[in-house]
């Protein structure tokens, strides 16, 4: 059999468990997994990529190194360009994650922006996330997950597509199978949270709660790991409407005062 090689990458920074369990789950598998991630948690960093300061590459096992105070996309590239020297892997798998990356959270999430870097770079990229981050079984979400990586290696993927993926929490066996879904809604109460410091400073935290079940609809990510199923998300690199793009064709722009 071929020995594929991974770029693994994530948010929650390199000892997170989700990325222990599918990192075991791909060596016992025999793929060539080189890992490098955040020294700590980034989530919520999105795409962002670091130009203002240096940053630093380190060493903690054999194929797996970190980047000291990096983004997940950061990840991605120095992963690509320096760790592995220009040389591109199979296939980047982002994740698996501590907390559900659905609806809008792909616009924030770290682990969808690094499967993005991938994707950008020309490589078949996949983000894996649970739904809930309460008590997630990541060893059998990795199970599932190696499934899907082997198809879309043997398939490929659509150009200047990556996929998403949401486990539902729920035990493997009683998980009903797979479903291709489109992005949904935001469907989480907001919530924001008043601190106040010894020093009577005011500090605010940013937050959301679980999602709320009558946002979700049909087809779409949360309604699948809602019913038990897999969510398998394909994203395109290109944000434009085009059905935009006909509706403006008739403003006109340059009478605007």
């Amino acid at each position: 059999m071929e020995k594929y090689r991974v770029l693994l990458v994530n948010d929650d920074g390199y000892q997170s468990k989700g990325l222990t369990a599918i990192r075991s789950r791909l060596i016992d598998e025999g793929f060539d997994v080189v890992t490098v991630t955040p020294d700590r948690n980034m989530s919520g960093s999105s795409h962002s990529l670091t130009f203002t300061r240096p940053l630093k590459i380190e060493k903690l096992e054999e194929n797996f190194y970190y980047i000291v105070d990096g983004t997940p996309a950061d990840c991605v590239h120095l992963g690509y360009h320096v760790v592995l020297e220009g040389k591109k892997p199979d296939i980047l798998v982002a994740g698996i994650n501590t907390g559900p990356n659905l609806g809008n959270d792909i616009f924030y999430s770290g682990t969808v922006g690094a499967a993005r870097e991938g994707t950008m770079l020309g490589i078949m990229s996949v983000a894996f996330s649970p739904s809930s981050a309460k008590n997630p079984d990541f060893e059998g979400m990795s199970q599932l997950a190696i499934k899907i990586i082997r198809q879309v290696l043997y398939k490929g993927l659509p150009d200047k597509v990556f996929l998403n993926v949401t486990f539902p929490n729920i035990p493997v066996d009683q998980i009903k199978g797979y479903l291709l879904t489109r992005q949904g809604r935001s469907a989480y109460r907001e919530e924001i949270k008043k601190y106040i410091s010894p020093s009577k400073e005011v500090y605010w935290w940013i937050g959301g709660e679980e999602a709320l079940e009558e946002e979700c609809e049909k087809g779409t990510d949360y309604t699948a790991v809602k019913e038990g199923f897999v969510s398998i998300t394909p994203i395109r690199l290109d944000l434009t409407d085009y059905r935009g793009i006909e509706i403006m064709e008739r403003f006109d722009f340059l009478s605007i005062d």
